[in-house]
């Protein structure tokens, strides 16, 4: 059962609560680089982005906010470290949320970008970050641990409550998964408030795809997490592809293509590999939730991917496109792509599918 934590608005975007899980992404462009930025923006947003992060380095990278805010349609958060006047500069430009440190501030500080985010009713998420932890705290517990990152947490929530503001999200992220996990574990138990999912720092994509899945998935599996973002050293696209294949795995979003595809063995008779991997690339684009099957056997393949919506079944020379199991037609082998995306094309603008 899914962890009730209570709702809070960045920009239109209800998060927590019954509400769908957001997938979120961050900019790698230079936010002062206002026509990069909105490219990459715009690009996230055909992939399903739902809320983006910007770095705001300086107060040119704050100004910029309002020029990119008024080219894009998802709500924009600004990510601040130490200076508080960058965060009161981005508020003025109108950006939807704050990522900050409070514990990186000095209280007076804090305080006047408490203010300023009461008054135009904007969230702020507290960003716990293990690798970047109070010495205090590290010598407190004697090493890094979960306790130390939460008690970092407790702090700052303590410190922003205290202020009388409780528009908050939390994010506890490190480079370990077991650590993630009994981190935000511990805190789930202690606060209500809607929790930012991810593994930070988690290396090149392929890599961290697996991390991200193994600590996002298990916490969602516990119900623990209302937004997510898969970090990746690579093209931020990928992070929210692979956020809406994290939460379709486990039937809580259903967005886009799902590729069913056989293993390959000794009985294939056609290239599978390039054939799956070629057809995965050409329905990426595709927003609509539709099954789609790269099977490697004609005599099994129909059967064994019988939930796919639409699907083909390499043989050698010809192979065999099937609609839920079922056998529709022989098509040679150098045009079972194209048949297949010719299927799925017409099915996605009928607006079919089954699954």
């Amino acid at each position: 059962m899914r962890r009730l934590s209570r709702v809070i608005k960045v920009g239109n975007v209800s998060i927590g609560g019954n509400n769908p899980i957001i997938v979120q992404s961050m900019t790698n462009t230079d936010t002062r680089d206002v026509a990069a930025t909105v490219r990459q923006i715009l690009a996230l947003e055909a992939a399903g982005c739902e809320i983006i992060r910007v770095a705001v380095i300086d107060t040119e990278a704050a100004a910029a906010i309002a020029d990119i805010k008024s080219q894009i349609n998802i709500p924009l958060i600004a990510d601040i470290h130490f200076d508080h006047r960058l965060a009161l500069r981005s508020i003025e430009s109108g950006a939807d949320g704050l990522r900050i440190n409070p514990g990186n501030m000095k209280a007076e500080r804090v305080k006047e970008v408490v203010t300023a985010c009461q008054e135009r009713k904007l969230p702020i998420r507290i960003g716990v970050n293990a690798g970047s932890l109070d010495h205090r705290l590290l010598e407190k517990y004697g090493h890094l641990c979960a306790e130390a990152m939460v008690e970092s947490a407790m702090d700052n929530i303590k410190l922003l409550e205290d202020m009388g503001f409780n528009d908050i999200k939390i994010s506890l992220k490190a480079s370990s998964v077991l650590l993630t996990i009994a981190a935000y574990r511990l805190l789930a138990s202690k606060v209500d408030y809607p929790l930012h999912v991810g593994i930070t720092e988690a290396g090149t994509k392929d890599r961290a795809l697996i991390k991200s899945a193994m600590g996002i998935g298990i916490l969602l599996y516990e119900g623990i997490g209302d937004t997510i973002r898969v970090s990746l050293t690579a093209d931020p696209v990928d992070e929210v592809w692979a956020g809406y294949e994290i939460l379709r795995s486990l039937d809580l979003r259903n967005r886009g293509v799902e590729l069913i595809s056989c293993p390959s063995c000794g009985r294939c008779q056609f290239d599978l590999i390039n054939t799956a991997e070629e057809v995965d690339r050409r329905t990426r684009h595709i927003e609509q939730p539709i099954k789609i099957a790269v099977m490697g056997c004609v005599v099994n393949g129909p059967g064994e991917a019988r939930e796919a919506d639409i699907g083909i079944a390499g043989g050698s020379g010809a192979g065999l496109l099937f609609k839920q199991g079922q056998v529709v037609r022989k098509i040679p082998e150098q045009d079972l792509i194209d048949e297949l995306l010719k299927e799925i094309y017409q099915e996605v603008e009928k607006g079919g599918t089954g699954s």
